[in-house]
């Protein structure tokens, strides 16, 4: 068990690692840099991460998929109007947009997921849960007559996180989020057909 310092310094290193990585990109965040970032010698960084980078992406990797949840906030958690579901998707597209090409949790998932067990149960698990978010709003919308009763809340939720995804993906490469919010805007005027008869 960590005390309150201990767990600030472990915290201090696992976002100079993100930072690094936001800038440079995985393989050019090299744990001298990581340790210049926050303050801290290699002999601490090993007492925190005794596994080395490895265990160290994998924390930036949770705090990472923490972030990407409790960003969206409190949004997320009430898309139960059209309304709130736009400033959902709003607030998707701007943090997206704020990180640009380096993103680290894209990185990360990008990188070092397919190598690493460990990275891909995050990955798993912020995509799990993320979705379980979204079809909760559309299984609300659903029941209150917003949305057509034909509309799968499973297969439509999938779809809403593999476009943000996608969209995420080409603005890594491009710069531009453009993509992520024709994707975006696209599912959310599927809902948004007309309810049936």
């Amino acid at each position: 068990m960590l005390t309150k310092k201990g767990a600030a310094t472990r915290q201090r290193i696992i976002e100079a690692a993100a930072a690094e990585i936001r800038e440079h990109g995985v393989a050019a965040a090299t744990l001298e840099d990581i340790g210049r970032r926050s303050g801290t010698g290699k002999s601490q960084m090993f007492h925190y991460f005794p596994d080395g980078k490895d265990q160290l992406l994998l924390a930036v990797a949770q705090w990472e998929a923490g972030r990407v949840l409790e960003d969206q906030q409190p949004y997320l958690g009430q898309l139960t109007t059209w309304e709130a579901w736009h400033r959902w998707r709003d607030v998707v597209v701007e943090r997206y947009r704020r990180q640009g090409v380096h993103c680290p949790l894209g990185v990360l998932i990008t990188e070092v997921g397919p190598k690493t067990p460990g990275a891909q149960a995050v990955t798993r698990q912020l995509l799990e849960q993320w979705q379980h978010e979204v079809r909760q709003g559309i299984t609300a919308m659903r029941d209150s007559g917003r949305i057509s009763r034909d509309i799968d809340s499973d297969r439509a939720a999938a779809a809403l996180i593999a476009a943000i995804q996608g969209g995420v993906t080409i603005l890594m490469s491009t710069g531009s989020a453009a993509h992520l919010e024709s994707a975006l805007d696209l599912c959310l005027d599927y809902l948004r057909l007309p309810v049936s008869a």
